[in-house]
């Protein structure tokens, strides 16, 4: 059984088919967040310290941390951005992290100083971006998110996704990466705009399941892109999305129907043993009041983007969150 393993100073995690589903949380991430973004680049983390705490009490199994402030000579800014800024996380919670950047140095400078066994995000199949990203993931010994784009984009066609997935693994395994450290990113498509990305993305992922053995990812909320109420859209997906293979995502944990819907797909999955977590979290509680929940659910759709990460889904071609 595929198990990719991630760690903190003090926590291991396994990533895999017979495990709990990962959390990855998307919240530290200033791409789309201009108040944020602003913050970062004077130096104040109260946001980021803010994030990282709720994201860990919301139930995120790990966290990802983007420092993409500037497209202003990331070179420069972005390392030392995003070292402070792991270092702050790390400092706060002992979940493993996800360093994300599509700048090398900077990932390069957070693999340095990350603690445990980070998940690197991302390699996509562009030969520049493997001959980079691929040796790091060697010289540390850490797991790599392969996103299924290359120089071509991202294809519409779900088997030309699948190809260039085995050509990053295939390459990966010639630098000696073994398979369990490659976690795949299928892309999942807006359903708003491609009627099918719902039945693609399940087919994709049987075939890496099976055929490939990898554990997968994605940026959950691109399925609900442009939608009215996306919250829900995601909750549907979530548990559609796990019984087909998808063993983790890049999501805000802190939304709470979206978070059921995780831990309810643990339970129906088997991998929530006795429905120890689903008990141990809901027992007791005491669902709101039909109006006042109504009332916070259209607040909330008015109010709230909510989309996916902007660091990695500019790299994929895909929505960029606005919130």
């Amino acid at each position: 059984m595929t198990r990719t393993i991630v760690a903190s100073a003090t926590r291991e995690i396994i990533i895999g088919f017979d495990q709990p589903f990962c959390v990855i949380g998307e919240r530290i991430n200033p791409t789309g967040r201009k108040k944020l973004a602003a913050e970062m680049m004077e130096g104040n983390f109260d946001t980021v310290i803010k994030d990282a705490l709720e994201q860990a009490a919301a139930g995120a199994t790990m966290l990802d941390v983007n420092a993409g402030v500037t497209a202003v000579d990331p070179n420069a800014t972005e390392p030392g951005l995003l070292v402070k800024t792991l270092e702050i996380v790390q400092g706060l919670v002992d979940l493993p992290l996800s360093i994300d950047s599509s700048v090398t140095a900077a990932i390069e400078a957070g693999l340095k100083v990350a603690k445990g066994r980070p998940l690197v995000n991302s390699v996509t199949g562009e030969e520049e971006k493997l001959e980079a990203i691929l040796p790091l993931v060697k010289k540390y010994d850490v797991p790599v998110v392969a996103i299924s784009n290359d120089e071509t984009g991202i294809s519409m066609d779900p088997d030309v996704r699948f190809a260039v997935a085995k050509k990053i693994v295939e390459r990966a395994m010639d630098y000696g990466i073994k398979p369990e450290d490659v976690v795949v990113d299928p892309l999942v498509m807006p359903i708003g705009a491609l009627g099918d990305a719902g039945r693609q993305v399940f087919a994709l992922l049987h075939r890496l399941r099976n055929e490939l053995k990898v554990n997968t990812t994605c940026g959950l909320s691109n399925i609900s892109f442009g939608l009215p109420h996306r919250h829900g859209i995601n909750a549907g997906f979530i548990p559609m999305v796990i019984g087909a293979g998808m063993t983790s995502a890049i999501m805000n944990p802190c939304r709470p129907q979206e978070m059921e819907a995780v831990r309810a797909a643990n339970v129906l999955n088997g991998t929530d043993p006795n429905c120890g977590n689903w008990i141990m979290t809901y027992r007791d509680y005491k669902p709101a009041e039909a109006g006042a929940s109504a009332s916070a659910s259209a607040a909330a759709s008015a109010s709230a983007g909510g989309g996916r990460r902007g660091g990695r889904a500019a790299r994929a071609g895909a929505g960029a969150r606005s919130e």
